[in-house]
């Protein structure tokens, strides 16, 4: 089965992994996604990450991260803002908050996949990927 946007896919499994309490959640490998995901590990949503070679595509093994006792997961939301249908554009200046700064914008700019914080920093613009809180 041929999946055309594979960012909604990392995301929507690294969701479904949180709602069944998975320690692990499996992702077939891209660049892209390996960025995202240390954007996870580096803001404190994920454990840590792993990059499985299987000889072909790759596998990246997400550990995720639960708090307390009843293991409630870290990410509470997980939504993709641009789509193939529709790109979602961002200057650096009109970059989105999340939850009033409470969470992350994945923004992919000329300079790399980043945060919107670390783009309103640096002074740059791009497509916003995804909106993680």
């Amino acid at each position: 089965m041929q999946i055309t946007d594979t960012i909604a896919d990392m995301l929507t499994r690294i969701r479904n992994a949180s709602t069944a309490k998975h320690e692990t959640v499996d992702i077939p490998a891209s660049n892209m996604k390996k960025a995202i995901a240390q954007i996870l590990v580096d803001e404190g949503y994920v454990k840590s990450f792993q990059v499985i070679e299987d000889g072909k595509q790759g596998v990246i093994r997400v550990t995720l991260k639960y708090t307390g006792v009843s293991r409630t997961p870290v990410i509470t939301g997980l939504r993709r803002v641009s789509k193939p249908g529709l790109r979602i554009y961002s200057s650096s200046e009109d970059m989105p908050k999340v939850m009033r700064g409470i969470g992350i914008a994945i923004v992919s700019t000329s300079k790399g996949v980043m945060t919107d914080k670390s783009a309103r920093k640096e002074n740059v613009g791009g497509e916003v990927l995804a909106f993680v809180w």
